[in-house]
């Protein structure tokens, strides 16, 4: 399942812009929740597809979710980071004073829905089951908590899963405007080919490559590869994942069927020329299920189904 985003923030700040430039959708639709995939650059894959002639190369992704306003927050509590956009053009603008306000938007969303969660559960344990108790009287500290001014992010006991809270998830701001991003402008540049993209910016980096940084700073982000003459393809993972995780973001097949994983590094597969040369030099390694995936490892998972 791929990694989820959600772009939140004051109406007007330039969220739709930013889901535009991140996903290259041609536009996503103002006051409207837009889904799409946003593709992350690394310059690694077109390294590895040279070395083995891949016929197609498939870049790492994020689902990314705009939604309008702040009154769907809810709808945001399965995503795993949020990317706050804040206006930073205009005589007015107060992009920090914007994000004290946003977060203040997120703790009261969700001490309303611990309340609603606690006056739901309390119903369903009317019919005597221990663990709905249990939650219920839980709830009850957590609601007291919050109520006396904390965050459910440092809450001091364990949080019922199915809370969901906004609070704890990774939050990036992202300035619209001088000192920050052009949005405009990148949501333009975003419906131009990658090469006349390029050529304006002269050589110089996107500013939406700060974004992708810093994502996959919050979440603590590796980037494996797979890579064949069919296609090769980068895949995102957690830090100190495993190769079954790997297995599975792949396919569910593959992790059910797991046998064995080869793998390698891949600048030794680039420097080398070839998996048999690296096989040949003792840089490929044989691993099972349990063996934690490093950034730039190149996955051949062998498996039977």
């Amino acid at each position: 399942m791929a990694l989820e985003v959600g772009i939140v923030g004051p109406s007007g700040s330039g969220k739709t812009s930013l889901f535009t430039a991140l996903t290259k959708t041609g536009g996503g639709e103002y006051g409207k929740t837009n889904v799409g995939m946003a593709p992350i650059h690394d310059e690694r894959l077109g390294a590895l597809a040279q070395v083995v002639k891949a016929r197609k190369i498939t870049l790492a992704t994020v689902r990314v979710q705009d939604i309008p306003g702040s009154a769907q927050l809810g709808n945001l509590r399965q995503v795993d980071a949020l990317l706050v956009v804040l206006r930073g053009f205009g005589a007015d603008a107060a992009p920090d004073d914007d994000l004290e306000t946003f977060k203040l938007e997120l703790l009261v969303a969700d001490r309303d829905h611990v309340e609603r969660r606690l006056e739901r559960v309390e119903k369903q344990a009317k019919s005597g089951d221990a663990r709905l108790r249990a939650e219920v009287d839980e709830l009850k500290k957590i609601l007291a908590h919050v109520d006396a001014g904390g965050a459910l992010s440092d809450y001091p006991g364990e949080l019922p899963g199915e809370l969901e809270p906004l609070t704890t998830k990774p939050l990036i701001a992202v300035v619209n405007g001088p000192g920050g991003i052009d949005l405009k402008l990148e949501a333009e540049l975003a419906e131009l080919p990658d090469e006349e993209a390029a050529a304006f910016r002269d050589g110089s980096e996107s500013a939406l490559e700060d974004i992708a940084g810093r994502l996959a700073g919050a979440l603590d982000l590796i980037t494996f590869f797979t890579a064949g003459e069919q296609e090769t393809r980068a895949w995102t993972l957690r830090n100190g994942q495993t190769a079954l995780d790997a297995a599975a973001a792949i396919h569910t097949d593959i992790a059910r069927g797991f046998i064995r994983c080869e793998v390698v590094n891949w600048r030794d597969l680039v420097e080398l020329g070839s998996h048999a040369e690296v096989a040949k030099q003792g840089k490929q390694g044989l691993e099972g299920k349990t063996y934690i995936v490093r950034d730039g490892d190149v996955l051949n998972i062998r498996f039977n189904v």
